[in-house]
């Protein structure tokens, strides 16, 4: 997979020796891999868990699809505050498309960098990117109705609304999709 650029950010994919090494609390061998630095308190091995809707045994049986169109977003130097490549958050989507070309996505942003458009902009590259592989007609996107802020970003990068999905522990979240 290609690096993906914005006005800002920096889009790296995500490999699989990077989230070992992230789960493993190997963090000087995570930055090392992906040629920047993270965050003190990001990414973190839960946000991790929850970022690959797989358990880690699927993950490296068959990393290529799972860690599909994942990418960590980078402020470029000129974009950050201390001048430097510091990652902002990341993008991921639920693995390659199903039978019916739909995937999900899902993004993070560290606590420092919220607010500040990251979300939007690394979200919508990521969208665009999927729309425009041969086996996509179309993205969705989860999130629990109270949460504004998140809603914003899935509604700034031109998804609409399409229904709910009950969650086991959340009830019921609402489902965004974009399609060509």
């Amino acid at each position: 997979m290609s690096v993906l650029y914005t006005d800002r950010l920096e889009l790296l994919p995500i490999t699989l020796p990077m989230v070992e090494a992230v789960l493993d609390g190997r963090r000087e061998e995570a930055e090392s891999l992906a040629g920047v630095s993270f965050p003190a308190e990001w990414p973190g091995r839960a946000l991790v868990e929850r970022a690959f809707a797989c358990p880690l045994a699927r993950l490296r049986d068959d990393p290529a699809s799972y860690l599909w169109g994942g990418r960590l977003l980078v402020a470029r130097a000129s974009a950050s505050a201390s001048g430097q490549r510091v990652v902002v958050g990341s993008v991921v989507l639920d693995g390659k498309p199903d039978a019916s070309g739909t995937v999900e996505i899902g993004y993070g942003i560290e606590g420092r960098s919220q607010g500040m458009g990251y979300a939007t902009e690394g979200t919508r590259a990521v969208v665009d990117w999927a729309l425009a592989q041969i086996n996509v007609a179309r993205v969705t996107a989860a999130t629990l109705p109270w949460h504004v802020a998140s809603r914003r970003v899935i509604e700034k990068v031109g998804m609409h609304e399409a229904g709910t999905r009950e969650h086991e522990m959340f009830g019921d979240l609402l489902i965004y999709e974009k399609t060509h």
